[in-house]
């Protein structure tokens, strides 16, 4: 296989990447053969996984063209992944060419991916850390260098938090981020939930797939998704169901909309 210019040569390019099939499930083109056959095989065994990737993505999208409306220029996206179709420079940069964005991610091939994506582009930083890590993050200098602390900040935890177990205090996660960011600052989240009494098999699938593939996932519904956010305001319609926060059309709005496994909201920092 021809090495693209895009692939580190330290990774090793016949081995399956969860982050690449991520990328192909969004259709991107930052994967490879071995990567798609694993993205194929697991949609033929779990097939409400692609409907649950393409509407955190969409989610994504919705908001970070919602935060630029209202000004804001920084963009922190935790647990980001390889910034593949639909990432949030190419969003931010369409709209103000001098927006500035860090990607935080765990992953060692996302991040070796990432940073290959990204050369050139001075106004995007790249920082492999553990994201629960506040303080690491925060006084990196590949975000102090990049953001002003200054000025508005949007922190973006999207599909991320479900992967925080309670023992871990995501709430306080979140709490570590929102002391240091300035007034008018956004925080972003969706997050994998549903409500007491609601339930469907493939559910149970979607969870025991991450929870051997990925990380444990940990359900929560609109109460505890809603906890997050305190000493933000929440921007309208609150915590809604993925789908249902500021569709753009009706291609957002599936059958499931009103009963989707997952929740998204924005809060502003007064």
């Amino acid at each position: 296989m021809e090495r693209p210019v895009w692939a580190p040569g330290d990774i090793d390019l016949s081995r399956p990447s969860i982050a690449r099939v991520y990328d192909y499930w969004l259709g991107g083109a930052h994967n490879f053969a071995v990567d798609r056959a694993v993205g194929d095989k697991v949609i033929a065994d779990v097939p409400v996984l692609r409907s649950v990737i393409l509407n955190h993505r969409a989610f994504l999208r919705r908001a970070v063209r919602y935060l630029l409306a209202h000004g804001i220029r920084q963009f922190l996206d935790l647990g980001s992944g390889i910034p593949t179709v639909g990432n949030v420079h190419e969003i931010a940069q369409s709209v103000d060419p001098t927006a500035r964005v860090v990607y935080v991610d765990i992953d060692p091939v996302a991040v070796a991916h990432s940073r290959a994506i990204l050369t050139g582009n001075e106004l995007v930083g790249v920082l492999q850390t553990d994201v629960r890590d506040a303080r690491a993050v925060l006084d990196s200098p590949e975000v102090r260098d990049m953001l002003d602390f200054d000025q508005p900040i949007a922190v973006l935890m999207v599909a991320l938090l479900h992967f925080v177990p309670d023992a871990e205090d995501p709430a306080g996660v979140v709490a570590a981020y929102r002391d240091v960011i300035p007034a008018g600052s956004f925080l972003a989240v969706s997050h994998a939930g549903h409500e007491d009494g609601e339930w469907d098999p493939a559910w149970d699938d979607a969870k025991g797939l991450y929870n051997r593939g990925v990380s444990p996932i940990t359900y929560r519904d609109r109460s505890s998704v809603e906890s997050l956010f305190k000493g933000f305001d929440l921007v309208a319609p609150g915590v809604a169901r993925l789908p249902l926060w500021h569709p753009e059309s009706p291609d957002d709005l599936g059958d499931d909309a009103t009963h989707f496994i997952g929740y998204a909201a924005v809060g502003r920092k007064p």
